[in-house]
């Protein structure tokens, strides 16, 4: 083989290779905002539904209050928890219940084992700042009594951002509505004897060496309280403050996959006429694809920008 045929193969290898960094950023930036969102309208179709059935009943009728607060106590991982609102910088998602990263995908999800949004103590929500539509992307836009509501089955809650020391360190610079944590503070979750909402996200947004957090106070009265379910928070807390992350092995097994696939093609097509090699990487092309879509999803497992 001679000089020119090997540099024209490292560049082939070399165009593939530049072409799939770019659907793997692609895929980053919007392809998992476009799972989120879908994840989203089927949250808020759903959430709307039970919504509708509680309004539905008289408020008089003790029933409205025990369907509510039933529904309440059983939530499962990835059911909607309530839609969260806040004005100062055009958020509205449907929070979902757990912090499990599979979960997190469709939205902010409330840690199970801190207070439920509405109800006395603090009720602390986690969420993505730069993969899967980037829900907590402007945390750090929030200042001191910007309004964060949140609706639940059981009503409608206001809370007030909480002021927090200026980073600047310089004492004449206004409070600010967020302060930065190591990933393994997790007395951020704590109860502050209080009623409070606890927002938190990774640090800095392509990142995840820190977390932002900001906290909001309950303005309003709180509801009845359902009982939290039994068990140390430490699991759910542990896998998402301090960042575990995925493993190596099916990111390895897809990527391998997709080298196989493409080279099976590419091996084949070489030794057809040339008329059927367009049809044979038609016909590869949504194998290959697939195989490619699942190894960017193990490659995010392991990427800090996706916590």
């Amino acid at each position: 083989m001679s000089w020119r045929n090997t540099l024209a193969g490292l560049g082939k290898v070399l165009i593939a290779a530049g072409v799939v960094l770019l659907l793997f950023v692609g895929y980053q930036l919007w392809g998992t905002g476009l799972a989120t969102r879908s994840a989203q309208n089927d949250l808020s179709t759903e959430f709307d539904s039970q919504l509708q059935a509680v309004d539905e009943l008289p408020p008089t009728d003790p029933t409205r209050y025990e369907v509510a607060e039933s529904t309440v106590a059983n939530l499962a991982p990835g059911d909607p928890v309530g839609r969260l609102e806040i004005p100062a910088i055009g958020f509205d998602y449907v929070v979902v219940e757990g912090v499990t990263l599979d979960v997190l995908e469709t939205g902010p999800g409330r840690f199970p084992e801190t207070s439920f949004p509405g109800q006395a103590g603090n009720s602390a929500i986690a969420g993505h700042r730069a993969t899967y539509d980037a829900p907590f992307n402007l945390l750090d836009e929030l200042v001191p009594g910007d309004e964060v509501r949140i609706t639940t089955l059981q009503g409608s809650f206001l809370y007030e951002v909480l002021p927090q020391p200026n980073l600047s360190g310089n004492p004449g610079d206004p409070a600010i509505g967020h302060y930065l944590v190591a990933p393994t503070a997790v007395e951020i979750l704590d109860d502050k004897g209080d009623d409070r909402l606890t927002l938190m996200g990774c640090h800095p947004r392509y990142g995840s060496s820190q977390r932002i957090v900001v906290e909001a106070r309950l303005v309003t009265e709180p509801a009845p309280t359902t009982p939290a379910p039994a068990g140390d928070r430490n699991p759910a807390a542990n896998e998402l403050l301090k960042g575990e992350r995925g493993t190596w092995g099916p990111v390895i097994g897809w990527s391998a996959a997709v080298v196989v696939a493409g080279l099976a093609a590419w091996w084949i097509a070489q030794r057809r006429r040339w008329q059927w090699r367009l049809a044979i990487y038609l016909v590869a092309s949504p194998v290959v694809g697939y195989l490619l879509f699942r190894s960017f999803e193990a490659i995010t497992a392991l990427n800090p920008v996706a916590y």
